[in-house]
């Protein structure tokens, strides 16, 4: 099959499947999952034989995988030959190699077929902007790294793809930007954020925040500038996972990936993922390290596929502290929703767990003197709360719009905090 056939009948297959009661969809998706430990899954020399059930296969994570990435994909390429080919061009033979951007201290590789890129286009149009494709569309992508995923895009007569190096700093592309004028702009909430505030000249028709946590202080700005719903496209580098429907809904890519969800507390989970529509790169049971709170109501627009209420953040930036009564775990948006419900002046801020017992608040030299100092006291209740032992000290000091890396508000600095 040739890259558009590739895609159109990914682009079919997703719209076909968005249309099934979710008893249908499970159906399907059992099969399609069977299928590919039968068929796919023995191709990856870690595994060797289709397992009974997908519960009698290990567990699998970012360290497993890239120790032993020669035997998770089907042509034997180790990493030491992929990264050779990423600072290269990215090839080897008929594949494609990419890598993360590297921004939570260690880089991921995955290695895709011609095939795998052109049905993973199909997928993302036919999620999120099936609407468009017809009139011709011109994608704006800015994120800090570019792949190999959207070179399908760029040889497709539908899509106009430009791709827009985040680490370059937006006034270096800015004119090239306005003069491409997107109708799709796909980017980090903190560019988009900086798009506002600096009155860019775009009119795009949908917005997608991608690559970062969508924090809600950043929404109404971006909404309120672009005159829009911001969607969102939950993506990374072991695939895509969510994207949000016209009705708002972020619906799981239950049609490509099966999800299994470990409970952390707070009603938050952390997914297990298995990629039964690849092929190259075996992914079965890896573990994410976000934190997701799913929703529990269908969504509006009818699809089978579940919903999330909220990407809360990483694994990795859940704070560690002390307690009388033993290690006390706090998640980011517990954390965030303490700073920012302090007071309504507070718009941006940072949280940095520094060491055990040791926490910095950092606010812009700007903001007024009590609102800093209600957020540190919101804050401190948090963990007196909580009967955690830590100190919280204020820092005033600029925020500035960081490029190199990506944008976290709370974050854990403790060595080996995952």
């Amino acid at each position: 099959m040739n890259g558009l056939a590739e895609a159109v009948g990914s682009f079919a297959l997703t719209r076909w499947v968005s249309r099934k009661s979710r008893a249908e969809f499970e159906r399907w998706q059992a099969a399609a999952l069977r299928r590919f430990i039968d068929r796919d899954l023995p191709s990856a020399a870690f595994y060797g034989k289709a397992p009974a059930s997908l519960a009698d296969l290990p567990i699998t994570d970012k360290a497993l995988l890239m120790s032993r990435f020669e035997d998770f994909n089907i042509h034997g390429l180790t990493a030491g030959e992929g990264w050779a080919a990423l600072a290269r061009d990215g090839r080897v033979g008929p594949l494609t190699v990419g890598a993360s951007t590297g921004t939570s201290g260690n880089r991921g590789l995955f290695v895709i077929s011609e095939a795998e890129k052109y049905r993973w286009l199909g997928t993302i149009l036919a999620k999120a902007a099936p609407d468009l494709l017809w009139r011709g569309m011109r994608v704006a992508v800015i994120l800090p790294q570019n792949t190999g995923l959207y070179d399908s895009a760029r040889k497709s007569r539908l899509v106009r793809l430009a791709f827009f190096d985040l680490t370059l700093g937006p006034e270096r592309w800015r004119e090239t930007l306005e003069a491409f004028e997107p109708t799709v702009i796909i980017a980090p909430p903190k560019i988009l954020r900086h798009f506002a505030a600096e009155r860019f000249r775009l009119q795009p028709g949908r917005v997608f925040s991608a690559a970062e946590t969508l924090d809600p202080v950043d929404r109404p700005a971006i909404e309120a500038f672009f005159r829009r719903p911001l969607e969102q496209i939950y993506m990374a580098t072991e695939g895509l996972f969510a994207v949000t429907c016209r009705r708002g809904g972020l619906h799981l890519a239950e049609d490509s990936v099966f999800f299994e969800f470990e409970p952390v507390g707070e009603g938050l989970v952390t997914p297990l993922v298995t990629a039964f529509r690849r092929q190259t790169q075996i992914m079965a049971r890896y573990r994410m390290n976000d934190l997701l709170r799913l929703s529990e109501k269908p969504c509006r627009c009818g699809s089978p596929l579940r919903c999330v209420d909220e990407i809360v953040g990483r694994m990795d930036d859940v704070f560690r502290l002390a307690s009388p009564n033993g290690c006390v775990l706090v998640t980011p948006d517990v954390l965030r929703n303490a700073a920012l419900k302090a007071d309504r002046r507070i718009d941006d801020f940072r949280l940095i767990q520094t060491a055990p017992d040791a926490i910095e608040l950092r606010l812009a030299p700007d903001l007024a003197d009590d609102a800093a100092a209600n957020a540190t006291q919101a804050v401190r209740a948090l963990l007196e709360a909580r009967t955690a032992s830590a100190t919280v000290a204020l820092i005033r000091a600029p925020l500035p719009l960081e490029t190199g890396r990506k944008l976290r508000r709370v974050e854990c600095r403790l060595e080996h905090a995952s």
